[in-house]
């Protein structure tokens, strides 16, 4: 009898740690630090600005802030086909500082749903720079679900919610979103005043002519004309006179 109790006893035993290591086989882990690479990554279609992230040391800000912090932010993550439809050459014509100002500009410091654009204000502040001196100006307009992005050079919608955690919050669109501080266009030089033309030099060193002149050049020689058929006459009669009264 004793040893069938020690049987039943070892029997329950066994059951109690068999569930207790089932229970705990079944919880969850706890979830490792934010990656806003690999929510990326995850998703797809991202494989630029995820280089981007990278390459700008953005990604790493990023997490770090995330996770060190209760400060949330926000993302307007733009797909592969959004920067496939940038000009050829965009990205490439960029400085190091302006790539980073670029990445910088689609992430707003804070943590806003949905329904929170219909109530922020204009321009929306990112962490490319300060609006208040009208650096890096962005508009967020929401209509219903709706919710448009303007840069003052792209116009957007957002697309769907690509990931939130109450403290991040991810955002697809299928436009880059240019900013005027790097993109805006520029603007045609006047065109230079046009010079006067001047005179060939043979043709200022000329003498003008005038009616004065050749007035006096025609009277000149009327009067020549004169003398001749006049005055040198009455000088030939008198020579005469003078020669035969001297040999009287």
């Amino acid at each position: 009898m004793s040893n069938l109790c020690i049987f039943l006893a070892l029997l329950l035993l066994c059951c109690g740690t068999a569930k207790i290591a089932a229970q705990t086989a079944a919880a969850p882990s706890p979830p490792g630090p934010t990656n806003i690479t690999a929510i990326l990554e995850k998703a797809g279609q991202f494989t630029t600005l995820i280089r981007l992230l990278k390459t700008t040391h953005v990604a790493d800000q990023i997490n770090q802030q995330l996770n060190n912090s209760n400060s949330g932010l926000t993302i307007f993550a733009p797909t592969d086909n959004a920067f496939s439809s940038l000009p050829a050459g965009t990205l490439n014509s960029l400085t190091d500082q302006q790539k980073l100002a670029l990445i910088q500009y689609h992430i707003l410091p804070n943590a806003v749903s949905m329904p929170q654009f219909q109530t922020v204000s204009n321009p929306v502040r990112t962490q490319a720079g300060n609006t208040n001196n009208g650096q890096f100006p962005l508009n967020v307009t929401a209509s219903g679900n709706s919710v448009n992005i303007s840069t003052g050079i792209v116009n957007t919608t957002v697309s769907n919610t690509l990931y939130t955690d109450g403290q991040l919050i991810v955002y697809t669109v299928d436009k880059v979103l240019l900013p005027l501080e790097i993109f805006r266009p520029s603007v045609a030089p006047a065109p230079a005043p046009s010079k006067a033309k001047k005179m060939p030099a043979a043709a200022a060193d000329e003498p003008s002519s005038s009616p004065g002149k050749a007035t006096a050049d025609a009277s000149s020689a009327i009067s020549l004309k004169y003398w001749r058929k006049s005055g040198g006459g009455i000088v030939m009669v008198a020579a005469c006179l003078s020669l035969f009264w001297w040999n009287l």
